[in-house]
């Protein structure tokens, strides 16, 4: 009968004793740090969804809202309409003059915050990768301007436009808009492209590219999320601003829509349409929110970039 040997113990290097090799049992974490963590976790999300909540309630009331009567608004302001009220956004949209309104500001917004990206994108390039005397003195100046309230500057800014005959103009209000977003436009991207990495730009020199070259199709290109992050902050700002038209733009021709929503607000006097404000009110909410649904991925990376570089 055949029997199994089994092999002899390799002999250890001190006195030929044998070595087993024992893995190290895996150490669990406390259970205390596991359900503290649970708990912390749970109350994050919880605090995720109410902030949400409160977001959210309010547009999806306005968006209901403005396809009601207005006795349904004062009768039963919670419930759902009782069918869908089109002529509201079309009261708004002809009656109302909304269609001039939304026109005039996008020409407005549209060429501020092409101007305010360009001109803005040059200076902080040029902050960002240039020494020259007054550089630092330059960019706290930009800076500064951040931390100016525009309000103090309402009745000089007036005089100034008026003088140089811009008052009640829209490329008038678009200089104005573009002079407003510069400051945090070039604080934001002088942060940009100091992240950007420089050896890129130096091979461009060495091919023989000039810095204006360099600017326009390599460092631009580049920087193409935190244009894209600090053009949705002047949208939303722009798109929204109120006090600058007030102020400086008092045509009933030129108006831009905030100052066309208060006019809705206030054209009927005590019988105000209040369907149709709802209905204006989700005109001119529409184009933000498309704004950041499309381009929200592009914010959160422009806005991370140079922490991950």
């Amino acid at each position: 009968m055949k029997t199994t040997e089994t092999p002899a113990p390799l002999p250890a290097e001190s006195g030929g004793q044998t070595v087993s090799k024992v893995e190290p049992a895996p150490v669990a974490p406390p259970s205390g740090q596991k359900s503290e963590g649970g708990v912390l976790n749970v109350f994050s999300h919880g605090i995720l969804v109410i902030w949400a909540i409160m977001v959210v309630t309010p547009l999806l009331w306005a968006v209901m809202t403005s396809f009601k009567d207005d006795s349904s608004i004062f009768g039963s302001p919670w419930s759902l309409p009782d069918r869908l009220h089109f002529d509201n956004w079309a009261r708004a949209w002809t009656d109302a003059n909304m269609s001039d309104y939304f026109l005039n500001t996008v020409l407005v917004v549209g060429g501020s915050l092409i101007g305010t990206l360009v001109l803005g994108s040059m200076a902080a390039y040029v902050l960002a990768r240039f020494d020259f005397p007054g550089n630092r003195f330059i960019y706290y100046l930009f800076i500064g301007g951040m931390s100016f309230p525009i309000m103090l500057a309402l009745v000089p800014l007036f005089y100034v436009v008026n003088n140089m005959g811009l008052l009640n103009t829209i490329h008038g209000l678009i200089l104005v808009y573009i002079a407003y977003s510069l400051p945090f436009t070039v604080f934001f991207l002088t942060a940009f492209f100091r992240t950007l990495p420089t050896s890129v730009a130096e091979a461009a020199f060495v091919d023989g590219a000039s810095h204006t070259r360099t600017f326009f199709q390599i460092m631009l290109p580049m920087a193409k999320p935190g244009l894209i992050s600090v053009g949705i902050f002047n949208f939303l700002g722009q798109w929204n601003q109120y006090m600058l038209p007030t102020v400086l733009n008092t045509d009933p021709d030129k108006r831009v829509l905030t100052q066309g929503l208060v006019q809705l607000a206030v054209s009927q006097g005590y019988k105000g349409d209040w369907s149709g404000l709802f209905a204006g009110l989700v005109m001119a909410m529409l184009p933000v929110l498309a704004a950041y649904i499309v381009f929200q991925r592009q914010v959160v990376a422009g806005l991370t970039a140079g922490a991950l570089k």
